[in-house]
């Protein structure tokens, strides 16, 4: 059984403030991508606890540079940009979601997507990259599709992802109801 929201919460700084962390290294030497799980029905307190984090990571340790990407906010600009946003949303209104789902297929596959939110956040020169917003860019964009693009992308620089559902230490079930592919290159950040 997990701890409190609160104090898992509360072991996010000492864990992401680590050299090991830092220098972008897991368990064994792996990669440094980790998945910070929680009850979907808490995902205001870690919304409202990710502004606490980025603002207290910037004054404490201005020396980091931090990327906070919010997935919704960088769909809705990479689509905008190739003027699809529009079209997305009246084709929803008169196809509906399947339609969508299957004419994003292509603007949104990671090979476009993934290189887009690093050229955007300046992922490769950030010293840690907190993801977040994966339960509101369902089922447009998957979580493991994401975390397999940026770790081709990235490599061993830290990333956290924070996930509205469970991850095992196998697979990702979002929502606590939806299971996702198997991803086992991720560890947990705090238990």
């Amino acid at each position: 059984m997990k701890q409190p929201l609160q104090d898992r919460l509360n072991q996010i700084p000492e864990k992401i403030l680590t050299p090991e962390f830092l220098q972008g290294q897991g368990l064994g030497n792996e990669i440094g991508f980790w998945i910070f799980d929680y009850a979907p029905e808490e995902e205001l307190k870690v919304r409202e606890y990710l502004g606490f984090l980025t603002g207290f990571l910037q004054k404490k340790h201005n020396h980091l540079n931090v990327a906070s990407i919010n997935l919704l906010e960088i769909m809705r600009d990479y689509l905008a940009e190739r003027k699809f946003l529009d079209k997305a949303c009246q084709m929803q209104q008169q196809k509906g979601g399947q339609a969508l789902l299957k004419a994003l297929a292509g603007p949104m596959h990671m090979d476009k997507f993934a290189p887009y939110i690093m050229q955007r956040t300046n992922a490769a020169e950030r010293d840690i990259i907190l993801i977040h917003g994966v339960g509101s860019v369902w089922p447009v964009l998957r979580a493991h599709n994401l975390l397999n693009k940026l770790h081709a992308l990235l490599g061993h620089k830290p990333v956290v992802l924070f996930y509205p559902g469970e991850y095992n230490g196998q697979s990702l079930t979002l929502f606590n109801r939806i299971p996702s592919n198997n991803y086992y290159r991720a560890f947990s950040l705090v238990p």
